[in-house]
């Protein structure tokens, strides 16, 4: 791989560097991910970060972690695209690794504007999200011809931790054939209850994928009428991503974790 690196940007002192870091597996880490980590200076990393991909870092680079987990004590956001500036400003090549892709409810967004606001370069590096990645290491295609020609994807809580108000349920339910939620497993019943009310069905199958693409990899198959007690049955914790719809149904052919494959 060494050989590609040449071919590669060069990270300059004093920017910063936005990089997801995908669901979880490090093979799934871009090229230009491993580009740079192999140049930071200081890493600035998420709790979803697998700590392998952080071995990939220098030996005398600065990992600093940033992690926020639902109802445990974590930095506040306006702090850690501060702590960028800060590093950028010291003459650091400062990287910004963050679990899946930064600009998909990642915040890369709120980072980003922080650093155009003190004048501050940088760079993003696109991820693998798990809405899709980690679908596909449950044998869930997101997208399939023969169910949907569209797909939505939506967060299953604002910045207060509560279910969104701002989406329009009833447009979802009645437009969407298949629904992705991220960090919705905490309020899956809330929000099932809304999908119902505005007409998918009680039986509609339901998937969640917890620490997906990883060897902790687990998969709950329910439906919307089921989902809060089996998540609960099952006793599964996030980080999870939740699929609606007639997808799910072709997890029986397409798994392919467990059956030889690597």
């Amino acid at each position: 791989m060494d050989e590609w690196l040449p071919h590669l940007p060069v990270m300059e002192a004093g920017t910063v560097w936005l990089a997801g870091a995908g669901p979880g597996d490090p093979g799934l880490l871009t090229m230009h991910a491993v580009n740079a980590i192999r140049q930071a200076d200081d890493i600035v990393y998420d709790a979803l970060v697998n700590a392998d991909c952080l071995r990939l870092a220098r030996s005398d680079a600065t990992l600093e972690y940033a992690g926020k987990r639902g109802g445990k004590p974590s930095a506040r956001q306006a702090d850690i695209s501060l702590r960028l500036v800060e590093l950028a400003g010291q003459g650091k090549k400062v990287l910004r690794l963050k679990g899946g892709d930064p600009f998909v409810f990642g915040r890369g967004g709120e980072e980003v504007l922080t650093l155009v606001r003190h004048n501050i370069p940088f760079r993003i590096i696109p991820g693998v999200t798990a809405g899709i990645g980690g679908l596909a290491y449950a044998g869930i295609p997101v997208t399939h011809r023969e169910v949907n020609h569209a797909v939505t994807f939506l967060t299953g809580h604002d910045s207060s931790g509560v279910v969104p108000d701002r989406i329009d349920w009833e447009s979802v339910a009645k437009g969407s054939p298949v629904i992705v939620m991220y960090m919705a497993m905490k309020h899956i019943g809330p929000i099932a209850n809304h999908l119902i009310a505005a007409g998918r069905s009680r039986d509609e199958k339901v998937a969640v994928v917890c620490n997906a693409t990883t060897a902790q990899q687990q998969v709950v198959e329910t439906t919307l009428a089921q989902a809060e007690e089996d998540i609960a049955l099952a006793g599964l914790s996030p980080p999870a991503v939740v699929v609606v719809g007639a997808v799910v149904g072709f997890r029986d052919m397409m798994k392919w974790l467990g059956k030889g494959a690597t």
